[in-house]
């Protein structure tokens, strides 16, 4: 990439995260999907059994090695994967212990 960019290939640029963005909010609702259906899988299980730190390092682990090997930021990928995997255990959380009986944001702001 250049140093300089003019006005219209900013705007052509920001079409391409924008059409991104998409994509990715709408693999993030599919992965909710599962996330919820793993609520339903756990209930009876304590809390551990949601948080599941281990598995949670697993999938961090996978997941900086596809960025490696993708060509992307291991480190933005973890801290991309960090903050949803938090998120949706704070979802799953709510449904495990029956306080939520449907989809719902998880009441932050960001």
């Amino acid at each position: 990439m250049t140093g300089s960019t003019g006005p219209h290939e900013m705007t052509d640029i920001r079409r391409a995260i924008d059409a991104l963005d998409a994509r990715i909010v709408e693999l993030i609702g599919e992965r909710q999907r599962w996330v919820e259906r793993a609520a339903v899988a756990k209930r009876g299980q304590d809390a551990g059994a949601v948080r599941a730190p281990a598995r949670v390092e697993q999938v961090i682990a996978k997941v900086r090695a596809l960025a490696e090997q993708g060509g992307s930021s291991p480190a933005v990928v973890e801290a991309s994967y960090r903050a949803m995997i938090g998120a949706f255990v704070e979802l799953e959380l709510r449904q495990h212990g029956g306080t939520n009986t449907g989809r719902t944001d998880t009441g932050r702001s960001d």
